[in-house]
């Protein structure tokens, strides 16, 4: 009996800790928030609005337990302190574990080590989807920037993991993307040679961004880049131990780590026409002490880039939106236009049709008109009234696209009588915004030439 004591007292103690999570989800709820980019289930109801019996409650129920027990977030944390400080390796699969406690986005890594890089077609289809927004806005008197965000281990990578890259890479998709950008005379930021200009950090250790003096520098550069001019580089700024990188986050959701920020310590001017919960608000509304108006469409290295850009306006506004909506240039009276995209995203340029009339074109010569067996999608849009986004494929029905196809536009060919330049999609798509009286009716695009021709 004696040798069984410490047998049951283990299995006891065992089942005991297996109910923790359990029971505990009977104390007063905790603030149990999710980690890094988690979305955690909400509770389920029996009953959904209509008053009908929710036939996946059993589902979402597992799904919000499995999100909410009781220490989920402790226990998360404390498994991926022993996993990275014992085998020095990451639970979650976003993270990549560096050396000296560098923390890198694992959404990177195809960029880093040079794995699915767009094709020639898809380049120039960003950059000349690139150009047409620069025209429209332009046509508005806007001046337009395009800049890219480096992923951090471009910039960063002395302590990356050794990773086997292939013997010879083509160059990376945002260089290739700036040379097309430049023949479409594109006006274009090179934030890449901007920071590896500086000798010092200017991105988290723990988090996929740049730090605050990096956002200042960008900001600089951004504001010399549309004819203006500002210091925000030249400070000052104060170290201070103030910032949980999103990465840190997704590892240890529950660890309280902060990382050293670099915080501006000069008068920023900035008074928001509606109050923000934080600086990842989809629109976020400014006016600021400069002159002239900004819109802007940026991601999340916005989120410490916007202040100085606000406070070098009169008015701005800052989109998350994607597509862009460039309707927004006439209603904000935009003296600038600006978007800002991380490098790892850079196909977003070629998925989505920004929100903008598509321009009327000539004809070329050298351009082949197929009128038949051409399939249209249209729908009457909401953010361009009076306007329908007509989406196809680039080939006829019964046709495939063909793989030699030139650097070329292409144009839809409309009821009215007018031809007009469609913005290009991944997987052989194209999209553009007609007026509803007007229906498609055709493509054309330049032929390519026979191999060897």
């Amino acid at each position: 009996m004696k040798k069984k004591l410490p047998y049951a007292a283990f299995t006891a103690l065992t089942l005991l800790l297996c109910l923790i999570p359990s029971l505990g989800m009977l104390a007063p709820p905790r603030d149990n928030q999710a980690g890094g980019n988690q979305a955690l289930s909400r509770t389920p109801s029996l009953r959904d609005a209509e008053g009908t019996w929710n036939p996946n409650y059993l589902s979402q129920m597992q799904d919000f337990l499995g999100d909410h027990f009781y220490l989920r977030q402790d226990m998360i944390t404390a498994w991926s302190t022993l996993n990275a400080e014992a085998f020095g390796s990451s639970i979650t699969e976003d993270v990549v574990l560096g050396s000296d406690g560098w923390l890198y986005f694992a959404d990177t890594l195809p960029d880093y080590v040079g794995l699915d890089p767009m094709t020639d077609r898809e380049i120039f289809s960003a950059a000349r989807n690139l150009a047409l927004i620069s025209e429209y806005c332009q046509a508005q008197g806007a001046h337009f920037l395009f800049t890219v965000a480096p992923n951090k281990n471009s910039l960063y990578w002395a302590n990356m993991p050794d990773l086997t890259l292939p013997a010879s890479r083509r160059p990376r998709d945002a260089k290739r993307l700036a040379e097309a950008l430049a023949e479409q005379r594109v006006n274009y930021l090179d934030c890449f040679a901007l920071f590896r200009e500086q000798e010092e950090t200017l991105y988290f250790k723990t988090d996929s961004h740049w730090n605050s003096k990096g956002a200042a520098l960008a900001a600089d550069a951004v504001n010399e880049a549309l004819g203006r001019s500002s210091n925000y580089f030249a400070g000052p700024f104060t170290p201070q131990e103030v910032h949980k990188g999103d990465l840190y986050d997704m590892l240890y959701p529950a660890g309280n780590g902060l990382e050293t920020d670099q915080v501006y310590g000069g008068k920023l001017t900035i008074e928001y026409d509606v109050p923000i919960r934080s600086a990842e608000n989809l629109t976020i509304m400014t006016h600021g002490g400069g002159e002239g108006s900004l819109l802007m469409f940026r991601d999340s290295f916005g989120n410490l880039l916007y202040p100085y850009l606000a406070d070098s306006f009169d008015a701005a506004l800052f989109s998350r939106s994607m597509p862009y909506r460039l309707d927004l240039v006439n209603q904000r009276e935009a003296d600038c236009v600006a978007a800002e995209l991380v490098e790892r995203n850079l196909r977003y340029l070629i998925r989505n049709v920004p929100v903008m009339p598509a321009p009327a074109r000539e004809l070329p010569e050298d351009f082949t008109v197929y009128g038949s067996g051409v399939n249209f999608d249209a729908e009457p849009s909401e953010d361009l009234p009076g306007y329908s986004l007509v989406t196809g494929p680039l080939a006829p029905a019964g046709q495939e696209l063909p793989e030699a196809m030139p650097d070329s536009p292409v144009l839809v060919s409309a009821s009215d009588g007018n031809y007009y330049e469609a913005f290009l999609l991944e997987n052989g798509g194209a999209g553009l915004y007609l007026p509803e009286s007007v229906r498609p009716l055709g493509l054309a695009y330049r032929s390519p030439k026979a191999p060897g021709l």
